[in-house]
């Protein structure tokens, strides 16, 4: 399978093995409150842009709790070599049993699902309290893992889709949909750890 990204430039595209895109589905979270069970999340799931009824988190206030509370619009943009991105839009995935948090660049087609990996995506997962270490550690045993220093307590990139970054008690997961995706998704590790 292929992921292509049309731009000004001509046609960027990156061939990602099926188990990149069953990763970057699983790009999600499950926050806990401290007795351990699941809390709702913060803003309902949308769908992607120009879909009908559509409703980007960033328009409630609730939006800056969760996954959607460590990544900026202007740092996914960033991400996305500058490009406008619109969202942030939350989608289901399954590794964390969660939510991701998803800003689509322009590229991003009408009425694209935040449920569904795409390129021209940034999509962000943050899994905090006492379930935090073993989705970090269960991930890490299922990839590729190549240790990341300097980030966190303990971090590694998955070998082709995300980093992922252990901080305490918070697990923040990271996929940036482009080519060589790693050097982005380090940037926005880093400014997401301020805000752990």
């Amino acid at each position: 399978m292929q992921l292509s990204r049309v731009g000004r430039g001509g046609v960027i595209a990156a061939a990602l093995p099926v188990a990149a895109l069953i990763s970057l589905t699983g790009c999600s979270s499950s926050s806990t409150s401290a007795g351990g069970s699941p809390s709702t999340p913060a803003v309902s799931s949308s769908t992607g842009p120009g879909s009908q009824g559509s409703t980007p988190a960033g328009t409630s206030s609730a939006a800056a709790t969760g996954s959607c509370s460590v990544i900026t619009a202007a740092q996914a943009s960033a991400a996305l070599g500058g490009q406008p991105v619109t969202g942030p839009f939350i989608g289901n995935a399954t590794v964390e049993s969660g939510k991701a948090c998803v800003y689509y660049g322009p590229e991003v087609p009408p009425g694209a699902s935040p449920n569904i990996p795409l390129g021209d995506t940034v999509r962000v997962v943050l899994v905090t309290g006492p379930n935090a270490q073993k989705f970090f550690n269960d991930y890490e045993s299922k990839v590729n893992a190549q240790p990341i220093s300097g980030l966190g307590d303990k971090a590694f990139y998955d070998g082709y889709a995300s980093i992922s970054v252990l901080k305490g008690d918070e697990y923040v997961r990271i996929a940036v949909g482009v080519v060589n995706p790693l050097p982005p998704e380090k940037v926005l590790a880093a400014d997401a750890l301020t805000k752990m």
